[in-house]
């Protein structure tokens, strides 16, 4: 049974991490120059530095407690919930566009939910049919939208940012359930604490991306574009990675999966107002049909997560 106290704190934090989150939607346009290979290592290499300076005071003691499949373990997630995942989520955006790739990637709620789901842990799946069916029809209005609107992008660009998009559905599906696994049963490290080596890792294996990113021959750039990309990769590090990642440790280690995977909707109604802003207009009348379904459907899952509930389901 989640308590009150912790019912409210994983649900602020879920929510500030959403609104974190949403902002790297916006990324990929603003450093449409770069390539998603860069934009992944630019990220990804500030992220390693910002954590490696955050957690210096304390390096040494943490780092003392790590195991080895400590290592290993935040190895493969970094892997699957940071690299792999931006590279898809960037060639959404630059070939679908923002709301395509945030609404395929907007499934996360239901196949999160879906597959970490756990008998006898927080409320059983067939209680959360009716509200995952409302984030689900939301997803389908505004993808009913975005096809249906057309924006002349070619074929192959479409079907290319939708690969991407469901590659970053999957990965990090599968990073959220483990990675919430894994926090449940690790004692040595806080949330933040975990975060930042979450960080140090990253940093440590996108190097890897270095050569390829930015030594091979490519597009040469002006000084004032890699002030733009070196600043916004810092903003998204600090931002979603540093900041977001950390709140959306302490959500999973407050709520149960069969929630908290429901939260990662406010990354997509934040990435959705957010791409509104930035083109200057007021949602279309399917979208806010979309927004008003997937904010429902996250209600209806609080209200069925509070004690009360729960207990009535006992």
């Amino acid at each position: 049974m989640t308590s009150p106290r912790n019912l409210t704190l994983g649900l602020l934090c879920g929510l500030i991490a959403g609104a974190f989150w949403g902002g790297v939607f916006l990324a990929p346009l603003l450093l449409k120059a770069f390539t998603p290979l860069q934009m992944t290592a630019g990220r990804y290499i500030a992220y390693g530095v910002a954590s490696l300076v955050l957690l210096a005071p304390t390096a040494r003691a943490v780092f003392g407690r790590m195991t080895g499949r400590d290592w290993r373990d935040l190895a493969l997630l970094s892997l699957l919930g940071n690299l792999i995942y931006y590279v898809g989520l960037a060639v959404a955006v630059q070939n679908a566009g923002v709301a395509a790739a945030s609404l395929i990637i907007g499934l996360l709620p239901v196949t999160v939910t879906l597959v970490g789901s756990k008998s006898g842990q927080g409320v059983p799946l067939r209680r959360l049919a009716a509200p995952l069916a409302l984030l689900a029809t939301g997803v389908v209005c505004i993808n009913l939208d975005v096809f249906g609107s057309g924006h002349g992008v070619p074929v192959p660009r479409l079907v290319l940012g939708v690969l991407g998009a469901v590659l970053a559905l999957a990965v990090w599906t599968l990073y959220a359930v483990w990675n919430a696994r894994r926090l449940a049963v690790t004692t040595t490290f806080n949330s933040h604490e975990w975060s930042l080596l979450t960080g140090v890792v990253t940093g440590a294996l996108s190097l890897v991306l270095v050569i390829p990113a930015f030594l091979l021959p490519g597009v040469a750039h002006a000084l004032s574009a890699w002030g733009l990309f070196w600043g916004v990769s810092l903003a998204v590090a600090l931002g979603a990675s540093v900041i977001g990642n950390g709140l959306w440790n302490a959500a999973s280690r407050l709520l149960p999966l069969s929630l908290s995977g429901q939260l990662i909707v406010f990354e997509t109604l934040f990435a959705l107002l957010y791409g509104f802003l930035h083109e200057a207009r007021w949602p279309r009348p399917l979208e806010g049909l979309a927004i008003a379904l997937m904010l429902a459907g996250v209600l209806w899952s609080v209200s069925l997560h509070r004690p009360k509930a729960v207990a009535v389901e006992g």
